[in-house]
């Protein structure tokens, strides 16, 4: 008789070096933030009143820090992906319902739900107008779903690569036309005028210029020197260019947040707490949908991670161009830097663990 072969487990995939401790990198870009916010108060007031055009909000050291992290994202996306998903709809029907239905509608339920009523009405821990603002800066970062991180997490999770990466530009497509008429409406369902004007254009400078650029760059240096060289020889020199992008992002915004952070830390805590649900939430709710239509597990796992993860790079610049870099609004969207990160790892770490049981029942 056979002997029965020993089951032979692949390694464990596991985060770069930067990935891995990005928590770390986002507490000190937090932590020089406001230690420059403070201690250069000049500096800091001088940068942030450096904008396209009088009284726009669209700072222009913050644009040019997040075209250099979202460039690089987008020359990551094929849209020739879409023919295969195409083939197996499921999953990315259930992922869009999710993303463009369940979020950006029930953050806006859930920041009412905490930020307003419980912690605002009931506990009496926030003011009105601090609530409608808190609530304003999680619906923006709810509307816009995660484009870089989904990479990552699809990767630990043995996610399909090409069905992730369709589902990334179906997103980013669907964000050329939702992203704005949502915000504009939930945005003004909590009382809060948003300029129709500053709006469209903070969607044409983060969304559509960097993606088309990404679009352009990728079909013609593909064309010219094929598909290897621009895999393994030119996306690769973005990496650093990216990362220090963020950071100094991060560095900025937490500067112009100093005042805010300092005087409203238990803010941040509150504001966290709808974030934490929405996340739980959200990707509990697209895993169980998955199952229930029998979709793969690697179809599966991403989904349940896009549609629970944010773009909070765009949220961050389209809060700053709306409300300004100091407002309550833009603190919100920080807040979800903070919380992202260590909260996805987590769920990444359940899809996993969670493999077998999903397969066998499915």
């Amino acid at each position: 008789m056979p002997t029965e072969q020993p089951e032979v487990r692949a390694p464990a995939k596991r985060l770069g070096f930067f990935e891995s401790y990005l928590p770390v990198w986002v507490l000190a870009c937090m932590a020089v933030g406001v230690a420059g916010g403070c201690l250069l108060p000049a500096l800091t007031r001088r940068l942030s009143t450096l904008e396209f055009g009088h009284a726009s909000h669209v700072s222009i050291p913050i644009a040019a820090l997040i075209w250099l992290m979202i460039y690089p994202m987008m020359l990551k996306i094929d849209f020739g992906g879409l023919k295969g998903v195409m083939r197996a709809p499921k999953g990315l029907v259930i992922t869009l319902f999710v993303n463009w239905l369940v979020k950006p509608f029930g953050m806006a339920f859930l920041g009412w739900l905490f930020l307003r009523v419980i912690f605002g009405d009931v506990l009496g821990l926030i003011t009105a107008d601090a609530a409608r603002a808190y609530t304003a800066g999680l619906i923006i970062l709810a509307a816009a779903p995660c484009t870089a991180m989904v990479f990552v997490w699809s990767y630990l999770t043995d996610g399909d690569s090409a069905y992730t990466l369709a589902q990334v530009a179906i997103n980013d497509l669907i964000m050329l036309v939702l992203f704005a008429p949502i915000v504009m409406f939930l945005v003004g369902v909590t009382g809060l005028t948003v300029p129709r004007e500053v709006l469209f254009t903070s969607v044409v400078v983060f969304i559509v210029i960097p993606l088309s650029a990404g679009w352009l760059s990728r079909t013609i240096l593909i064309r010219l020197r094929g598909r290897e060289w621009f895999g393994t020889r030119f996306l690769p020199r973005f990496r650093p260019v990216t990362i220090l992008a963020l950071l100094g992002t991060l560095v900025l915004i937490f500067a112009f947040q100093a005042g805010n952070i300092l005087a409203n830390w238990p803010a941040v805590l509150l504001i966290s707490v709808p974030i934490l649900v929405q996340v739980y939430f959200n990707s509990g709710l697209v895993y169980f949908l998955m199952r229930r239509f029998n979709v793969p597990h690697n179809v599966a796992s991403p989904g349940a991670l896009i549609g629970a993860s944010n773009f909070f790079e765009l949220a961050v610049a389209v809060a700053i161009t709306l409300f300004g870099p100091t407002s309550a609004a833009a603190l919100a969207t920080v807040v979800g830097v903070l919380v992202e990160v260590p909260v996805m790892l987590s769920v990444c770490r359940m899809c996993v663990r969670s493999k077998r049981w999903y397969e066998r029942t499915a």
